[in-house]
């Protein structure tokens, strides 16, 4: 399914799972027997910021037992300036986005995403799910 054995899980495949999207359980169980999965903070960050009030005991119980990869200096620089390269192409991306692409980047980890057109970067392995 994909080129690494770990995965970065990006907010879209996580609201669908937490929606109960049956294609999303499925799709998550089938990665996690490749390999490991984790978050990281503008994911963490992002999804919080969406939470039903209903759903935030069971997503902060998931949140906190899922693997955690940390954004550092590295990683919050590359993702500067995959935003000024891009957008000097005219192509507009988030912060957010090239936060969650550089930390794919630098921890060798394949993002599984809907958005896939919002990671136009050609060193990111990117599944879309």
């Amino acid at each position: 399914m994909a080129q690494n054995n770990d995965f970065l899980l990006d907010t879209t495949i996580l609201i669908d799972l937490f929606r109960g999207r049956q294609e999303a359980i499925v799709f998550l169980d089938k990665l996690s027997q490749e390999g490991s999965l984790f978050v990281c903070a503008v994911v963490v960050s992002e999804i919080f910021s969406g939470v039903r009030p209903a759903e935030l005991s069971k997503v902060e119980e998931f949140l906190e037992a899922m693997n955690y990869v940390q954004i550092d200096y590295k990683t919050a620089k590359r993702a500067g300036l995959y935003k000024r390269d891009f957008q000097r192409k005219g192509i507009n991306l988030s912060i957010s986005d090239t936060l969650i692409a550089s930390t794919a980047v630098d921890h060798s980890l394949t993002l599984v995403t809907k958005n896939v057109r919002h990671f136009p970067m050609r060193e990111l392995n990117v599944i879309a799910h």
